[in-house]
């Protein structure tokens, strides 16, 4: 019999009662708010009942740039939390909601794998307790009020052909990207055109995620820029009074969702800003209940260190205040074997043949790419661990090169079989990552708030992506120009590029230099409290493929859900 599913693994686990997950974070039973018996909210009164314990030690977790089938971040954060607790440590995790988007597409969900799972994984992946819904009715809601706001004659003067502001919606659905609404009479709306987006690229999302209270996102709401007036003045949420009713909708899903991992350990989801045009990291707001609530608190950034952790630390960090102690850097031989150049891997196909051939050779030449992102951590000031997700096929000549090249730039290192093994199976990075958390800390970030904008990107671009330098379009230094006249240059960027790539382009393996990086446009999400060039071609809503996982998910007479991935 082969090794079980992820969905088989994860039916068949015991579920711990809630409150006692709770009970083990210190969680008293008036701040639980449950959903039925294995799922829960809590208040937002924790953080303040909370703020008075000792601080858990913070560690992210990023990756190097990643193949289009992921290294096995998520899995590796619920790992080491579970693995934690095998060294006599309590920890808590902290992630993202995964998007149904992706659940019902290729990728599928983010519940991690095999033993190092959050449970239960169908309530995680499909609809969990309806934060994404409520973010979907809340930005849908604004995008109503500014439609009806220019059927009843636009009093405030924007123009047609600058308003930014789009819907959204929570499913892969290409055909809905561009659209012309307000068709029919003239009592059915101001005909125009404008698109969809999928709810995790939404500005509600990373403002949900940024936030540090229910007044901050109130009044984060308020600041969102829906267009501007032909003289280039911004038009803001609050301006429409739309702000109001959004804060509204979204109460109740300011509270983060307590979940629990196959061996008992407290896990917080919340939130899930998309990972190219947002930050891609979980909510401040759990952060800062989990940091309060053992010994280690673990998140979990998206992509490669070159975005999710970057944006950590130059966007989060920021925001929230919180210094990480230390950062793990997953990696995989296929991921670096890729990265040398000779192979590509494509979602949804088998793994090219001499990919599984042994070729330490071939790990050292792709581990330039390692090199980078253990250097785009270090600039941060925060120490690095290498964490192997090791998989059956590896070797082990190929897991020394990956010791070798770790080593030579002094950074620790540890085999994990977390997914065949659970907390046991990552036990040796739980130690290693303990002892780089217990190390002096030296976080800072990147730019500061005061550089300009064109300063902010040219900063990443060299210094995180190994660019030689930064072109603009003529639209974007309009842009730009017109950011920092309104005020919106003290904001921090965020780069949105591919994440296969350190680079631009998907195409460059490795650390590629002496690239130009190309801004054709910038966004501003002056909400959320950043600003976003666009490097090449970016879509925020994607479609299915040929044979998504929509065609296999089904339910049977009792209930019970099959082919969940």
């Amino acid at each position: 019999m082969g090794f079980p599913s992820d969905l088989e693994i994860a039916q068949a686990a015991p579920l711990q009662p809630l409150l006692d997950i709770a009970a083990q974070m210190g969680i008293g039973p008036h701040l639980i708010e449950p959903y039925g018996d294995s799922l829960a909210k809590i208040k937002l009164s924790a953080v303040q009942e909370l703020a008075d314990r000792p601080k858990a030690k913070y560690v992210v977790v990023s990756a190097i740039t990643p193949t289009p089938l992921g290294e096995g971040k998520t899995t590796t954060t619920v790992g080491l939390g579970q693995a934690f607790k095998h060294i006599g440590k309590k920890s808590v995790i902290a992630i993202r909601q995964p998007s149904m988007g992706p659940t019902f597409g290729i990728k599928g969900g983010a519940a991690g794998g095999g033993y190092s799972q959050v449970i239960p994984m169908e309530l995680l992946n499909l609809h969990l307790t309806g934060d994404f819904h409520a973010v979907t009715s809340a930005h849908n809601m604004l995008s109503a009020v500014l439609d009806n706001h220019l059927h009843q004659g636009n009093e405030l003067d924007l123009d047609l052909n600058n308003i930014t502001w789009r819907r959204v919606l929570d499913i892969n659905e290409r055909a809905l990207r561009n659209i012309v609404i307000g068709l029919g009479t003239s009592e059915d709306g101001v005909t125009r055109q404008t698109g969809f987006d999928i709810t995790a690229a939404s500005e509600v999302m990373a403002i949900f995620a940024l936030c540090t209270s229910l007044k901050d996102m109130r009044e984060r709401l308020g600041r969102i820029v829906v267009g501007y007036t032909p003289s280039g003045e911004p038009v803001t949420a609050e301006a429409l009074q739309g702000a109001g009713a959004m804060a509204a909708i979204m109460r109740d899903a300011l509270k983060p969702n307590l979940m629990q991992t196959l061996e008992g350990t407290p896990v917080l989801v919340h939130a899930g800003p998309f990972g190219n045009i947002a930050h891609g990291n979980s909510s401040i707001i759990a952060d800062q209940i989990g940091i309060r609530g053992g010994d280690y608190l673990i998140t979990e950034a998206g992509f490669g260190a070159d975005m999710g952790a970057e944006r950590f630390f130059n966007i989060k960090c920021r925001a929230s205040g919180l210094a990480p102690d230390a950062a793990v850097v997953v990696a995989t031989v296929r991921a670096l074997k890729a990265h040398s150049g000779n192979h590509k891997i494509v979602a949804g196909k088998p793994l090219p043949e001499n990919l599984l051939k042994e070729n330490p050779d071939e790990v050292h030449i792709g581990g330039a790419n390692l090199r980078k992102q253990l250097e785009n951590i270090r600039i941060h000031g925060v120490t690095p661990v290498v964490a192997i997700n090791a998989f059956p096929g590896d070797f082990d000549s190929e897991h020394r090169a990956i010791i070798e090249i770790a080593e030579s730039m002094g950074a620790r290192v540890a085999i994990c079989t977390h997914f065949a093994n659970g907390g046991r199976g990552a036990t040796e990075l739980a130690e290693a990552v303990a002892e780089a958390a217990d190390e002096p800390s030296n976080f800072q970030v990147l730019y500061p708030s005061e550089a300009s904008l064109k300063t902010k990107i040219e900063t990443v671009a060299t210094k995180i992506y190994g660019a030689a330098g930064v072109s603009y379009s003529p639209t974007a230094n309009k842009q730009l120009a017109n950011y920092e006249r309104n005020g919106f240059g003290h904001l921090p960027v965020c780069i949105a590029k591919t994440h296969l790539s350190i680079s631009s382009d998907a195409s460059l393996k490795g650390a590629p230099t002496g690239w130009t990086l190309p801004v054709r446009e910038v966004r501003a999400s002056v909400g959320a409290g950043f600003v976003y060039p666009i490097c090449g071609d970016m879509r925020t809503m994607p479609g299915l493929g040929g044979d998504p996982a929509a065609h296999h998910i089904d339910i049977d007479e009792n209930g019970v859900i099959s082919n969940l991935s």
